[in-house]
């Protein structure tokens, strides 16, 4: 498998898109919780962060369409409906989410100024960027995602290297869980479908029209992406656990970005970490609106004009919504994730699964079980856990937000046996 310039500069454009607010912020913390079984943690976080995204990009590079088709198996309008709560999730949360952050972590501890000027000029500059839709591969993939990577490594090889603090054992329980969850909190399966469209949007701008030319290269861009992030997080989750006895157990997640960065880069860290903050948010932003802004131009007939209204709706809704405080925005977050994240899981898992297995019935007969066991870990989600924990007792892995997975799978199995057996039924 040859991996050529053009390879590269998807890779790290997807890189740029996917890694954001989220990504900064949860592996040191997760590994500095974590203590020794970082290990742990850091495969079930893989699993969630990288390897589900990285299949979402495959499945993208098998359909080639929007993300319309991810759904289209199961009914038009319950693709059109998840299509809508996605986008709508995506701009109103973690879009949002980069602005604040940018604000915490790179803005106000330098200029003391409000989080509506930041966020104002923030969305102004990506309105910029997504205008400039021919543009954004190459200015993603070329220039800010290289510098965004040696930030981060720089850090996760000083951290490693200058510090021999012993690493305090943990109270998780059940860690490779806990990092699988907290993966969640990246929104990386959803940016797959996201952003996964903007890179094919992209080629076909460009003039790229070559089904299996673009099915390569968007694969390929995919394992790019998914090793630089596979290498972040289990550098950053390393760092976080070898730092847990450096701080205080109860620090909030940009304290402890900002402490790492001050122990490994010196003074100059802070402006090492603005920087590195300032760039991976944007990028994901300017991901996440070109994706809605592209999806909604596809709706209504690829119309321009759709394409700028939604820009700009998407960019006001960030400059509200990052008002708000950073944590109250990822609590918010987790009752949508509850509900979206494992029906994302399961139509990426299903689009790359061959056609054989895979037919209308299995597609909608598997989303349904989901969707209807993922409806207890949604209301636990919403504080109703007196309610639904005598449910989720009952039920595999109930305790541990995956109520849903068990179901899946074998509403999965038994489809394909029952069309097995009514295909050899027929043919005698």
């Amino acid at each position: 498998m040859r991996f050529n310039k053009e390879t590269f500069v998807a890779g790290f454009a997807l890189f740029s898109m996917f890694f954001g607010a989220g990504n900064l912020m949860l592996p040191p913390l997760l590994g500095f919780k974590a203590g020794d079984v970082w290990f742990q943690v850091t495969i079930g976080f893989a699993v969630s962060a990288v390897i589900i995204p990285l299949l979402g990009i495959v499945a993208h590079a098998r359909l080639q369409g929007t993300m319309l088709d991810f759904a289209k198996k199961v009914s038009p309008t319950f693709s059109l409906i998840y299509c809508l709560l996605v986008y709508i999730i995506s701009i109103t949360l973690p879009s949002p989410r980069t602005a604040s952050v940018t604000h915490e972590m790179a803005i106000q501890p330098f200029f003391g100024t409000s989080a509506w000027l930041t966020s104002s000029i923030y969305f102004a500059l990506v309105l910029l960027f997504v205008i400039n839709r021919s543009r954004i591969l190459g200015l993603l993939g070329k220039f800010l995602s290289p510098i965004i990577f040696i930030v981060v490594i720089s850090i996760i090889c000083i951290g490693i290297f200058s510090t021999q603090a012993p690493i305090s054992p943990t109270d998780f329980q059940t860690p490779v869980i806990h990092g699988l969850l907290e993966g969640y909190q990246t929104f990386d399966a959803i940016g797959a479908v996201v952003v996964g469209g903007v890179i094919i949007i992209s080629l076909k701008i460009k003039g790229k029209d070559n089904f299996q030319e673009n099915r390569k290269l968007i694969i390929k861009s995919g394992i790019v992406a998914g090793i630089g992030l596979l290498m972040i997080y289990t550098g950053m989750i390393y760092t976080g656990a070898m730092y847990n006895t450096q701080f205080d157990s109860g620090i909030a997640r940009t304290e402890l970005l900002s402490g790492i960065s001050l122990k490994t880069l010196g003074n100059i860290g802070n402006v090492f970490l603005s920087v590195l903050v300032g760039l991976a948010c944007f990028t994901t932003a300017v991901g996440i609106v070109t994706g809605t802004a592209d999806f909604m131009k596809g709706v209504f007939g690829n119309s321009q004009k759709v394409y700028l209204f939604t820009a700009i709706i998407g960019c006001i809704l960030g400059v509200l919504m990052g008002q708000f405080d950073v944590h109250y925005i990822i609590d918010v977050a987790v009752p949508a994730l509850m509900l979206i994240y494992p029906i994302t899981i399961v139509l990426i898992l299903l689009n790359v699964l061959p056609d054989t297995f895979t037919s209308p019935l299995v597609f909608r007969a598997v989303v349904i079980a989901t969707v209807i066991f993922s409806i207890p870990d949604f209301l636990g989600s919403l504080g109703m856990q007196e309610t639904v924990a005598p449910v989720l007792e009952v039920l595999p892995f109930g305790n541990y937000s995956l109520a849903w997975l068990l179901p899946a799978i074998i509403v999965f199995i038994v489809m394909n046996i029952y069309l097995l057996m009514k295909s050899g039924a027929k043919q005698n």
